[in-house]
């Protein structure tokens, strides 16, 4: 789930399923699956309802939240669109690009 909006920190805690949460302007899934440290395996088919993310935990419903600043995109924008080139996903790449248009 991408939000991307004024005062997301008031709708936090209303979320309820969601495998990740990316937070703000310079939080691109694309920095989640490479380089921001959050669990890459989640949900899919409406399993987030019953489900978070596939680590030790796998038996409790967990949500990941991230929010990354601008600094701190431009500082993992390399490699997270070299790894994103390399699977063949230029959206995942342009996510991060278009963010920090000015580095590009």
């Amino acid at each position: 789930l991408i939000m991307n909006f004024d005062k997301t920190e008031n709708y936090l805690d209303k979320i309820k399923n969601a495998g990740s949460v990316f937070i703000g302007p310079y939080s691109p899934e694309s920095a989640g699956d490479y380089s921001s440290g959050t669990n890459h395996s989640l949900p899919t088919y409406g399993y987030a309802k019953s489900i978070g993310g596939v680590s030790v935990e796998m038996f409790m419903k967990s949500i990941t939240f991230q929010r990354i600043t601008k600094s701190g995109l431009k500082r993992i924008s390399k490699p997270v669109i070299k790894l994103a080139k390399t699977e063949n996903l230029e959206a995942h790449a342009n996510a991060v690009k278009v963010r920090i248009k000015d580095e590009y």
